[in-house]
């Protein structure tokens, strides 16, 4: 090889060599949170049955109503159950009762991606209500300590029309840009706009734009998140972000950067599958 060629090669090497690693981006590989087979790594919490739902052996009051909760690892109405679809065996959430499907282990810093789709199922006492699931992230302490199902949280909401939402479930916090038309509107993710915090009474922070496929498609949501800032992605679009993610201890704001994940069951018949994370340490600017 000429000698000219094998200094370019060389330079160019050197070059290349010295190319920090582009921000954001994995130096590892996907980890599968979902064996295709069974719900090995995972566990169960559902809250009290719905007066319409049988459950055999729970006691009712007088006027119906369930007195407890169905609890860990019980599922009496096949709520999260492992079907075929196209060939592929995925999670059916039915969401006849309000629960959980959690993680063993916690998670922090890592980029989360699967992919869901809609059913076709709804259950009081959301039948007439928007399809609604989500993700639950830097969860922790018990089950059931928000409105009798949630565990502390922060949620990427999944639900028609809403995928990407932000919420503060508990007493957890975050500063995210957003602006509102007027104080009897939800806050809108705004990228640049000044920080407003949100937490247990203004928990709710409205995604930039809809990018949710129609119904019966298969979606992909992410969730980045490094130290105390998460980001969140629906079908490869960015539409928010949210800093300075906190919770509230004895009257203090703690730092909250870890804790397992939770899909909700919420009133509406949902398949998750490719539920795959992986460890990072920036969250990319873009993607």
């Amino acid at each position: 090889m000429p000698r000219f060629n094998l200094t370019f090669l060389f330079a160019l090497f050197l070059l290349l060599s010295c190319q920090p690693a582009q921000k954001g981006k994995a130096k590892y590989a996907w980890e599968s949170l979902f064996n295709g087979n069974d719900l090995t790594g995972w566990y169960t919490y559902q809250s009290r049955p719905e007066p319409t739902s049988v459950v055999e052996g729970m006691t009712r009051d007088e006027k119906g109503k369930y007195l407890e909760p169905i609890g860990i690892n019980k599922d009496p109405l096949h709520v999260f159950t492992i079907v075929e679809e196209n060939g592929q065996k995925v999670i059916r959430i039915s969401g006849e009762v309000f629960g959980i499907l959690v993680t063993e282990k916690e998670y922090e810093n890592y980029h989360l991606r699967l992919e869901f789709k809609w059913g076709s199922k709804k259950f009081p006492p959301r039948e007439n209500e928007p399809m609604d699931s989500g993700i639950l992230y830097h969860s922790i302490g018990k089950e059931g300590a928000w409105g009798g199902v949630w565990m502390k949280s922060l949620e990427c909401q999944v639900m028609k029309e809403a995928c990407g939402d932000f919420i503060c479930v508990d007493t957890t916090l975050a500063d995210i840009p957003a602006v509102r038309e007027s104080t009897d509107k939800r806050f809108h993710y705004l990228k640049g706009a000044e920080l407003v915090t949100f937490n247990q009474e203004k928990s709710y922070c409205v995604k930039d734009l809809d990018h949710e496929k129609p119904h019966g498609e298969w979606n992909v949501m992410e969730v980045y998140t490094v130290g105390n800032k998460s980001m969140h992605v629906v079908n490869g679009k960015i539409n928010l972000r949210a800093n300075n993610l906190r919770y509230i201890v004895n009257g203090k704001e703690v730092h909250l950067s870890k804790g397992k994940i939770q899909l909700q069951s919420e009133g509406a018949e949902i398949f998750y599958r490719n539920i795959q994370i992986r460890p990072i340490s920036e969250i990319p600017d873009e993607i």
